[in-house]
C-alpha cells in the first residue's frame, strides 16, 4: 500500500501534466501546442555556403499554407508548405485533433523549394485538389509546379492524390510565388493566374520605361484558360496579361473591383515594379489600369488581399510593405529613394512607389456610362493607422470577433534583418570582406551568421467603423514574436468563429483557436457553401450581399489570397448580434440570383444553384453626380523639373511646385465669369473669357 506522501506526489505529477495540456481562453486567439493539435509542421532553414540569400534572393520569404476540406467530411483540413523540408497534409478529425497523413496521402513534394498552395478542384469532379508553386535556386532541379489530383476518399475518410501537373499543362518551371484560380471568362471550369517571381537579379535592370512589355517565358506571370477541366492553355498574350522579366510578384488576390459581375485580378510586385490591376473586359482578355485608378502604391509590395471594410458592397484592397513602427527599427533597417530616383520611376512609368504598406479605399463607381465601370481608389493606410508594420507578409481582411466589421491580420517577421545598416556598412568595407577571406572556407556562411536575427509581432488591426484601426494583436492573443509567413482564416472546429493558421520560420507552425463564441456570445454569424453547376463545384467566384440595419456585409469566394495562401470555402460573415437579417443576394457566376428574406443568423446555409430564383436584381444604382464636367479647356499645366531639395536639404516638403495659380472676374464686365490659370516657369499663362453663360441648377 503506497503512503499518503507517495499518493500526494503521483496526485501532484498529475495535475501538473494535466494543466500543461490547458490553454488560455481569455482573449481572443488561443495558441493550440502540438500536444494538443497533433501538428508538428515547422519550416526549419539553413543557408550554407552554396545555397543562402546572396545567391536566391527570396530565401527567406518562408512558405504559404492551405486550408480546405479535401475529403469532404465537412471539417476544414490543413496544408503546409516547406522550403528546405517536405511539405504535410493534416487531416482534421475534430475539436483541433489532425493527423498527418503526408505519406499516405502522396502529396509530400520531396526534395524542392515549395512556396505557395493553392487547394482547388480543378477537374469539377468535387474534390478539392492541391497545387504547389515551387522556387528556389534558379539553377535547381525538380522545379516544375505540381498539380496532386484528390482521388476521392475511402471508407474510413482517408484521401490519396496523383500528381498531374505535366498532364494538365501547368507544371511549368519559372519562380513561382502563387497560383489562384477563378473563372475568368464564365465558362463554368476554374482558369489559373500564375504568380511567378523573376529569375533575375533586381540589379540588372535600369529604371527605363518599356520593360514591362518585352515577354519572358519562363519568369514572367502566366493566364491559364482551362479547357473544360481536362488541359491548361496559355493564354497570357491574348488575354492582355504582362508576362514579363520585371513581374517580381508576391501576391495575387482576385475580386469584383468594380461590382459588375466579372472577376479581376489585383498583383503585387516587390522591389522597384509597380503593381498592377487588371480589369476584366467580359470578352476573355483584361485592361491592366492600376495607374488610372490607384494613385500611390507600396514599393516593395509583398502580401495583398481584397475585401470590403467599409460595409458599402465595394471591395478595399490592402498592401504589405516593410516600413517599421518602432522608431529604432526604422533608423537601423531602412533605406529611402532619393527624389532624383522617385521622380525618374514615376517618369519611366513604374508610378508612385512609397516604403509603405497602402489601404486603398474603394469609393465606388466613376464612370458607369460603358458596360465596365470604373471604380477609384484612395490610399488612406497612414489615415487608417496600418501602413506600418515592419517587414511584413500575408494580409488577411477577416471578421474575427463577429461584431460585423472585418479586422486586418499581418504576418510578420523575417529570419535575418538584411536591410540592417549596421550590417551592410560593415560588410560594404573592402577590409572587412579580406579579415573574412583570409579566416577560411565559410565566407559567406559567417556573414550570414553575423545578420541580426529579430522576430517580430504579428498585428491584429481592429476596425472601429470609422476608417480607424488599433492594433490589438497582443490583447487578442496573436502579440508573441515569430517569422511568419504565409497566413490562412478558417472556422477549424465549426464554432461560428474564424481561427488563424499561420506558417513560421524556424519555429512551430501556429494554430490559433478562436474563443469569440466564449468571449463574445452576443455576436452572431451565418457562414454560406456553395454547391455551383458545371465544373466550379464549389462556386468560387459567387458574391454574397448582406442588406440589414442600412449596411451591406459582402464578401465573394475568392479563396487564394494574403501571401502564398488559400483560406476556406466558407464564406464567413460576422453580424453583430442581430439575429435575424433583412436580406441575403446571392449572385451567381452565371448571373442568376438566389434571394432570402428574414434569414436567421448562427447557422451555416448550403445554397445550391440550381435553385437559384430570379435572372434580376438591381444591386446597384449610380448616384446622381453633385458636379459634371461643363467644358473642356485647351490647357495643360506643365511643370518645370527642379528640386528644391537640392538647394535646401532639410526642407519638409518642396514649395516650389505647388501647381498653377487660378484667378476669376469679369475682365470684360459683361457679366460673365472669366479666369486666368498661370503657367510654371517658362510657360505662358492663358486667360479664358467666357462666351456662354453656364446655367446654374
Amino acid at each position: 500500500m503506497l503512503k499518503p506522501k507517495y499518493i500526494l506526489f503521483i496526485c501532484s505529477i498529475l495535475m501538473v501534466a494535466c494543466q500543461s495540456k490547458e490553454v488560455n481562453s481569455d482573449k481572443l486567439f488561443s495558441n493550440l501546442p502540438e500536444n494538443i493539435t497533433g501538428i508538428s509542421f515547422r519550416n526549419d532553414l539553413k543557408h550554407t555556403e552554396s545555397f543562402n540569400a546572396y545567391l536566391y534572393k527570396n530565401f527567406y520569404n518562408g512558405g504559404g499554407v492551405a486550408v480546405g476540406d479535401v475529403n469532404n467530411d465537412g471539417l476544414p483540413d490543413i496544408y503546409f508548405c516547406g522550403n528546405q523540408k517536405d511539405n504535410e497534409l493534416y487531416l482534421n478529425q475534430g475539436d483541433f485533433k489532425f493527423k498527418n497523413i503526408t505519406k499516405s496521402a502522396n502529396v509530400a513534394s520531396r526534395n524542392v523549394w515549395s512556396s505557395g498552395a493553392s487547394m482547388v478542384d480543378v477537374n469539377g469532379d468535387g474534390w478539392l485538389d492541391i497545387y504547389v508553386c515551387k522556387s528556389g535556386s534558379p539553377e535547381g532541379e525538380n522545379r516544375n509546379n505540381e498539380l496532386f489530383i484528390n482521388n476521392g476518399a475511402d471508407e474510413n475518410g482517408l484521401v490519396t492524390f496523383t500528381e498531374k501537373a505535366e498532364e494538365y499543362g501547368i507544371n511549368d518551371l519559372g519562380l513561382s510565388s502563387h497560383a489562384a484560380f477563378f473563372d475568368y471568362d464564365k465558362d463554368g471550369d476554374l482558369d489559373c493566374y500564375l504568380l511567378n517571381n523573376s529569375l533575375r537579379s533586381v540589379g540588372n535592370y535600369d529604371l527605363v520605361d518599356g520593360l514591362r512589355e518585352r515577354p519572358d517565358s519562363l519568369g514572367g506571370n502566366k493566364l491559364y484558360r482551362n479547357e473544360n477541366g481536362k488541359k491548361f492553355i496559355d493564354v497570357s498574350q491574348e488575354a492582355g496579361i504582362y508576362t514579363s522579366a520585371i513581374g517580381f510578384g508576391l501576391g495575387v488576390t482576385i475580386g469584383d473591383v468594380n461590382r459588375d459581375g466579372w472577376q479581376d485580378i489585383f498583383v503585387s510586385n516587390d522591389f522597384f515594379e509597380r503593381d498592377y490591376l487588371y480589369i476584366n473586359q467580359h470578352n476573355g482578355t483584361f485592361k491592366e489600369d492600376l495607374t488610372n485608378e490607384i494613385r500611390e502604391l507600396s514599393k516593395s509590395s509583398m502580401g495583398a488581399d481584397m475585401a470590403d471594410l467599409t460595409n458599402d458592397g465595394f471591395p478595399e484592397i490592402y498592401v504589405t510593405d516593410m516600413m517599421p513602427r518602432d522608431e529604432a527599427r526604422l533608423k537601423t533597417t531602412m533605406t529611402f529613394d532619393s527624389w532624383e530616383t522617385y521622380q525618374r520611376m514615376a517618369k519611366n512609368g513604374y508610378h508612385h512607389q512609397f516604403v509603405r504598406n497602402v489601404l486603398q479605399l474603394n469609393t465606388g463607381i466613376t464612370d458607369n456610362s460603358n458596360a465596365i465601370p470604373t471604380v477609384n481608389f484612395d490610399e488612406i493606410g497612414r489615415l487608417a493607422n496600418v501602413h506600418a508594420t515592419d517587414w511584413s507578409w500575408g494580409a488577411l481582411m477577416a471578421d474575427f470577433d463577429n461584431n460585423g466589421l472585418k479586422e486586418i491580420f499581418v504576418a510578420n517577421g523575417i529570419y535575418k534583418d538584411l536591410m540592417n545598416q549596421d550590417y551592410v556598412n560593415f560588410f560594404a568595407n573592402p577590409y572587412a570582406i579580406k579579415a573574412g577571406i583570409d579566416k577560411g572556407e565559410n565566407v559567406i556562411t559567417d556573414m550570414i551568421d553575423a545578420i541580426p536575427s529579430n522576430p517580430l509581432p504579428n498585428y491584429l488591426f481592429v476596425n472601429d467603423g470609422n476608417l480607424n484601426f488599433e492594433n490589438k494583436a497582443k490583447e487578442w492573443g496573436l502579440g508573441e514574436p515569430t517569422f511568419s509567413n504565409g497566413s490562412a482564416y478558417a472556422d477549424l472546429d465549426n464554432d461560428g468563429d474564424l481561427d488563424l493558421v499561420v506558417n513560421n520560420v524556424n519555429m512551430p507552425a501556429g494554430i490559433y483557436r478562436n474563443n469569440a463564441e466564449k468571449i463574445h456570445p452576443e455576436n452572431r454569424f451565418l457562414s454560406f457553401e456553395f454547391e455551383a453547376e458545371g465544373l466550379n463545384k464549389f462556386g468560387v467566384g459567387t458574391q454574397v450581399s448582406i442588406i440589414h440595419d442600412g449596411q451591406i456585409f459582402y464578401q465573394e469566394l475568392a479563396p487564394h489570397r494574403g501571401f502564398q495562401s488559400s483560406v476556406d470555402y466558407k464564406l464567413h460573415f460576422g453580424l453583430n448580434q442581430y439575429k435575424t437579417v433583412d436580406t441575403v443576394v446571392v449572385r451567381w457566376m452565371n448571373d442568376r440570383y438566389t434571394i432570402m428574406t428574414n434569414v436567421a443568423t448562427n447557422q451555416t446555409l448550403t445554397l445550391q444553384e440550381t435553385k437559384a430564383n430570379t435572372d434580376n436584381y438591381t444591386f446597384y444604382q449610380p448616384k446622381n453626380k453633385l458636379f459634371s464636367k461643363a467644358t473642356n479647356l485647351p490647357f495643360t499645366h506643365i511643370e518645370n523639373e527642379y528640386s528644391d531639395f537640392n538647394r535646401e536639404r532639410l526642407l519638409y516638403q518642396m514649395i516650389s511646385t505647388q501647381g498653377p495659380k487660378l484667378a476669376k472676374g469679369d475682365v470684360n464686365g459683361d457679366g460673365k465669369t472669366d479666369f486666368y490659370i498661370g503657367g510654371a516657369r517658362g510657360q505662358s499663362g492663358q486667360l479664358f473669357i467666357q462666351k456662354i453663360k453656364i446655367s446654374s441648377r
